[in-house]
């Protein structure tokens, strides 16, 4: 039976206000510092930024969700990271030859099939897997908040035996062998971080963080000058 590895985002429970709080850029200045300058420019309008982002309700149950459709293997692997690229490190070295995605965004590469031609990111390590033939099928459900649709990938669609689905049409049954949870922190607030370690918790499975470090988020405590440093990043 093909090995499946089941990759869950964080930002899958995510409702954002505004489409352009996010970045598929990954490094310290999308992080922690874009968010510190997002929070400072919000209170300049008199606005608490953190009441532009709320959970989704699904949250609580998604594990009992996932366990009604899904088979843990005895030895299953737990992986946890920031960075959702890691996945396709995970599915090439595990032999994973389907995958489960659960995310507010397809990873398939933005810009049609050329976006297939750069180096694997975070915007297109599932294509990437598909048109390096490490997999052979993905399945994509889509984060209740997504503003994405199907037919934004139509060319990998054409080619690739690619499914979108809701949960209730998964299947049941389906085992897996590797389970990856990334944070996204260019897409996720920092103050949701507890919440997000509170989530893989909840899994009841040990697991290995892979790069993922600690984003310390302190409002009450920015200098003048810290904030000049944030509003310029």
């Amino acid at each position: 039976m093909e090995k499946c590895l089941l990759s869950i985002d964080w930002d899958y429970f995510i409702y954002i206000k505004k489409d352009n709080w996010g970045s598929y850029l990954e490094n310290d200045r999308s992080l922690v510092d874009l968010w510190y300058k997002r929070y400072i420019q919000e209170k300049l309008q008199g606005r608490d930024i953190q009441k532009s982002f709320q959970l989704s309700p699904e949250l609580g149950i998604f594990w009992k969700k996932i366990k009604h459709h899904f088979q843990f293997d005895n030895d299953i692997k737990v992986y946890v990271s920031d960075s959702h690229v890691l996945s396709y490190n995970i599915a090439k070295e595990n032999n994973c030859r389907i995958v489960y995605l659960f995310d507010s965004h397809a990873d398939l590469g933005y810009g049609g099939l050329s976006s297939l031609n750069f180096e694997v990111n975070c915007s297109n390590w599932l294509g990437k897997l598909l048109k390096d033939n490490l997999i052979k099928e993905a399945i994509i459900v889509y984060g209740p908040y997504t503003s994405e649709k199907p037919e934004y990938f139509k060319p990998m669609n054409n080619i690739y035996n690619i499914r979108y689905c809701n949960f209730n049409d998964i299947g049941k049954n389906i085992k897996v062998s590797t389970i990856h949870i990334c944070r996204s922190g260019a897409w996720t607030p920092p103050w949701l971080d507890k919440k997000f370690a509170q989530f893989i918790d909840e899994l009841g499975l040990p697991y290995e963080i892979v790069n993922c470090p600690v984003r310390k988020w302190d409002t009450k405590n920015i200098s003048f000058s810290d904030q000049i440093n944030y509003l310029l990043a």
